[in-house]
């Protein structure tokens, strides 16, 4: 199976934190520069964000979303950033044909805007705002074989370049953010992301495999710990439900003085 589009996921750090310039985020704002150097410009983009949960799958479907500012107790300028990218409704009715037709309830939703999942990352990697996109949310129930399946509708899209975005965070413990760090809680961070690592970028690994392993993610090491609730961690599934492989790039960095990673699927690879 070939990959049809561009697939990315990627940890989008701490609300508007990447641009006010914060040195937790170094890493991850030159991450997402060089991931969008280095791939196709998309003709538009899919971005299924960790902050939007509906009872069955909603898209975005108007031509003009506004911008959520959905964070608290950050400076007055993280709540007058701008990034006015057009909706693109046909690509909107595309992807809620193609859910439905997978068996999978979905919906449109011509009012909503874009959460900071969306526009926080793409002003760092498409800062002229000229890509239309669509944002479809997850599904309430966190069911990570859900989040494969609504994935795996999406490999259909025929949309040519398009990019499919899963905005989340590899490590995601509000609590541990704001902890001083030991040497117990770095370990078990970087036991998570070992084992995220070999899921999703071992070509050695079976595709049967690999499901499982995402499926059942609660099994791996310290996997409650990295995710008390796993909403960041489901953007991953939907984008590997889109690719059906192994990623063919992944990055390692440190987000707010956390192991962390993202992980690109090109198009047209196996």
């Amino acid at each position: 199976m070939r990959n049809k589009h561009q697939i990315v996921f990627l940890s989008h750090g701490g609300g508007p934190m990447p641009l006010l310039g914060d040195e937790g985020h170094v890493d991850m704002v030159a991450c997402l520069q060089k991931i969008a150097k280095n791939i196709q410009k998309p003709s538009a983009i899919l971005v299924i964000s960790a902050h939007w949960e509906e009872s069955i799958a909603t898209i975005t479907a108007g031509k003009s979303p506004p911008l959520i500012y959905d964070y608290y107790g950050f400076p007055q300028e993280s709540y007058e950033i701008s990034y006015p990218c057009p909706g693109e409704p046909m690509l909107a009715n595309r992807v809620h044909q193609m859910l439905e037709s997978a068996g999978i309830l979905a919906t449109l939703d011509q009012h909503r805007g874009f959460d900071h999942g969306l526009f926080i990352p793409l002003k760092i990697m498409f800062p002229n705002a000229d890509i239309p996109c669509v944002q479809l949310s997850l599904n309430n129930n966190l069911s990570p074989s859900d989040h494969l399946k609504m994935g795996r509708a999406l490999y259909d899209l025929d949309d040519t370049n398009l990019l499919i975005m899963g905005s989340g965070f590899s490590f995601h413990n509000m609590r541990e953010f704001f902890a001083p760090e030991t040497r117990e809680s770095r370990a078990k961070n970087i036991s998570f992301e070992a084992w995220l690592l070999e899921t999703c970028a071992s070509k050695e690994m079976d595709e049967e495999e690999r499901r499982r392993r995402l499926i059942h993610w609660e099994k791996a090491p310290f996997a409650r710990f990295c995710h008390p609730r796993e909403e960041h961690l489901l953007p991953l599934h939907v984008c590997y439900g889109a690719a059906q492989t192994a990623s063919d790039e992944y990055f390692e960095l440190q987000i707010l003085n956390k192991k962390s990673s993202m992980y690109l699927w090109s198009k047209d690879s196996k």
